[in-house]
This record gives C-alpha cells, structure tokens and sequence, in this order.
C-alpha cells in the first residue's frame, strides 16, 4: 500500500556541519555491503554535491527468483514521492494560465462532500479533509486490480469528510489522485503522457516513468518483505496512484529532477517558494527535512514492499536520494547514513550479531502483554524458528535474536526485552521504555 514516510533526522542544531568535496566511498561500500549480506537492505543509492552525482551504489536483487542483480540504471516503484511530480504538474498550469490554487474541486468532481469548499491548494498540502482511500480495508481487495476514474471517484465519494477544509492537514493519497485527473482534463491527454511532456522530456530523465507491470526485461525490479527470508510482494495497479504513488524511477534520476526543480529549470521561483511553504507540518509536494543545523526539501515514498527518499539542500547545492526494493532495517538510519556521508560527519558501521536460541526456549515467552499505561496488547507467538510479536490492530512482524532474552525489529527500531521470573517484558522504541506484564 503507497503510503506517506516521514523521515526525522535528529541534529544538535548548534554544531557547524563541515563540507568535505570527497567522500569516503570505500567506508560507504562496506556499510551497503553489511546491510546485504545480513538482508537489511536491497536497493539504489545516489548522493550529489554541487549538481553533480558524487556516489552510486546497488546492493541485493532487482528479481531474486532470477538472481538478477541491480544496476545503475534498474528502475524502483517510488510511491508517494510521486507526489512531487504531480505538484509541480500543477504548478506549470497555473504558469499557464489554466487554473489557479483558489479554483474550487466543485469545477471538476462536484460529488465529492465539501467540493465548493477545497481548493486546489488544500488538495496540494493535505487541508482538504478527503477521507484517504488508502485507509479503508477495503483497499487491499482491489488494490492490484485496474481501476478506472469513475470506479475511483465512487470510492472516494462515499466516505464523509475528515474536518472541515482547511481547518487543518492530514495526509490523504485521494487528494492527489484526484490531482492526477484534474491535469487530464486540463491538458486533454493521460498522466503519463503529462509527465513526460511536461518534466521528463525537458529534463532528460531517461529511467523515469508512470509504471506498469513490473517488467524485468524493462530493468525494473520486484519487491519483498523479510520474514525468515525475502518474499515477493503483490504488485499495487499503478492505475489506482497515478500521481499519488505510481512513478517509477532512479536514485540519480530524482537527483537530477531535483536539482532542476530547485534551480528553476521546471517551473518558476514563485511556485517552488509556495511548494516549500510548510502550513501544519505540509508543503506542497514536499516536506523539509532537516539535517543538524541544514534543512532539506523533498519526500518519501512506500508502496508494496518498496521504500524511497530523496532531499534537496538548497543552501549547499546537495542531495541524496534512495529507492529500495526490500528493507529489513530502520531505513531512517540508512538516510542518516547517507547524509552523514554527505556532510563528512562521523558514523559507525553497524555490528549484526544475532543469538542462536534454542527454539524450545521461545515457549517462556510466548502469551499477551499488557500495561495500564500503554494502549496496546502485544501478543508473542511463533512459527517454527521464528518469535512473532504482534500490536492490537496490527500486523505480526518477525523478531530477530540479539543475546538470551532479547530480541529486535531493526525495521521500526524496536527491542523487546523479557523477563520470565516476572513474567514482563520490557518494548524499547524512540527512547521510550514500557514495561509490559504478561497475562494469564
């Protein structure tokens, strides 16, 4: 499911950042290395300094059915960073004189509850209050399958409003699906036809496009989650995103949209300051991204098992960029990484030592946790040789051995601890310690 990724960057906004113009790419190789060979990371990789690419790197497999190994130039789904694309769409038609960010949804979809209310700006930074379709259970009974626009637009209409337009911002995927449409009635022509007459073409990205079926041939890639091993996800239809999450594309080639974008080689300054205005946390198509003392502008993307990020840093004149097609690991630390890199600041290469328990063992744990002052159970189970935890309302993940007793989920950052003479467990996350008893 294409979703919204935040990515917080935690800095002590009193150091000076130093600027070094060579990187140390041999530490950088066997960071990427590391997470490979512990199946942490499967993906692309790309940095820039001064608009020009500085570093590169693939690791893992684009199929791994195929043993077919990535490239430079393999090809990522790159979810909502899609986003991007379709607000700077918009941007161009208003330079052009084809609508402007008061016209009213009603023009277009009057169907849509508080259609005469949300504007075109509210669509771009999240204040329309449209239920996002991503949400509902439904979704992911016809999420692989092509959906036209009316057959969207009659999901979308049956939901009640969230608040009131422009009272406040929640991330919705239907704001830029509805987007995508309002383009194609402006310009009388399909999505993709838009972006490629409007960005791709004048700037020259060659690996960028509005996906289809994954096509191996193509140089693109699969995606997977990690269980006890990589497993191949389901393909979204990318006829449901269109602009909301449906572009693929190249860590370089996001570098170089980016390094367009901000230097108003797409659209105008006026329309690139009006992207960056954060209103509630939003821009339009962007989000800031600080660094230390440095701030980014960019976004981040999920759909199926892919994961991506890129930011520009105005100031400086860098960027950084990722696409993966399989993630095992807090992917915040692997932008930490990057930026650190970047930015010539010091990082360790993590050490992945696993426990070998004896399986027998995880009976001592298994059972439901629970706190008064933590608003969730979380249930332990397992299947074979693997500890399973699993939040109310939540899908189980998979836990990895650290040492007797300890477990962890690089992916979200969590270590579980367990005590079985109490009979509790302690749930570590984001510098928060909760200490859980076990029920009977």
């Amino acid at each position: 499911m294409f979703k919204k990724y935040i990515y917080i960057f935690i800095g002590i906004l009193s150091i000076q950042v130093s600027f070094s113009q060579t990187l140390d790419t041999l530490k950088l190789n066997n960071y990427f290395k590391s997470l490979e060979s512990h199946n942490k990371f499967m993906g692309s990789v790309a940095l820039m300094k001064n608009g020009k690419i500085v570093y590169t790197n693939q690791v893992g497999f684009a199929d791994i059915e195929t043993e077919q190994k990535p490239n430079i130039n393999t090809k990522y789904r790159i979810g909502s960073i899609s986003k991007t694309f379709t607000a700077v769409l918009i941007f161009k038609a208003i330079e052009e004189g084809k609508l402007n960010l008061d016209t009213t949804l009603e023009r277009y979809y009057p169907s849509i509850k508080n259609s005469k209310l949300i504007t075109i700006s509210n669509l771009l930074n999240h204040r329309s209050g449209i239920y996002n379709f991503t949400n509902d259970k439904a979704y992911l009974s016809y999420n692989t399958k092509p959906k036209t626009e009316s057959e969207m637009l009659s999901i979308i209409s049956k939901f009640e409003s969230d608040f009131e337009p422009n009272s406040k911002a929640a991330y919705s995927n239907s704001n830029y699906l509805l987007l995508s449409y309002i383009l194609e009635k402006i310009y009388s022509k399909n999505f993709e036809e838009i972006l490629k007459e409007k960005i791709f073409d004048p700037i020259h990205l060659k690996n960028t496009f509005l996906g289809n079926k994954i096509n191996l041939l193509n140089n693109e890639s699969n995606s997977y989650s990690f269980g006890e091993e990589w497993v191949k996800q389901s393909e979204t239809d990318t006829s449901i995103p269109l602009g909301a999450g449906g572009i693929i594309s190249t860590p370089s080639d996001l570098l170089q949209f980016a390094e367009a974008l901000f230097t108003y080689k797409i659209i105008s300054n006026n329309s690139l300051a009006r992207m960056q205005k954060i209103e509630d946390g939003y821009g339009m198509g962007l989000f800031k991204i600080p660094f230390f003392d440095k701030s980014s502008f960019g976004h981040t993307g999920g759909i199926d098992g892919f994961n991506a990020v890129y930011g520009y840093f105005p100031n400086e004149n860098y960027a950084f960029a990722s696409t993966s097609n399989g993630v095992n690991y807090d992917v915040n630390n692997i932008a930490i990484i990057l930026l650190s890199a970047l930015f010539d600041k010091a990082y360790e290469i993590p050490k992945f030592i696993t426990y070998k328990p004896d399986s027998e063992d995880f009976n001592n744990y298994l059972g439901v946790y629970s706190s008064q002052g933590f608003p969730l159970k979380i249930s332990i189970t397992k299947s074979e040789n693997v500890l399973f935890a699993q939040a109310t309302g939540q899908a189980a993940f998979p836990l990895e051995a650290t040492d007797k007793d300890k477990f962890q989920f690089l992916k979200a950052g969590i270590v579980l601890e367990f005590n079985t003479k109490s009979n509790t467990m302690t749930l570590k996350q984001g510098g928060g310690n909760f200490v859980l008893t076990k029920e009977h």
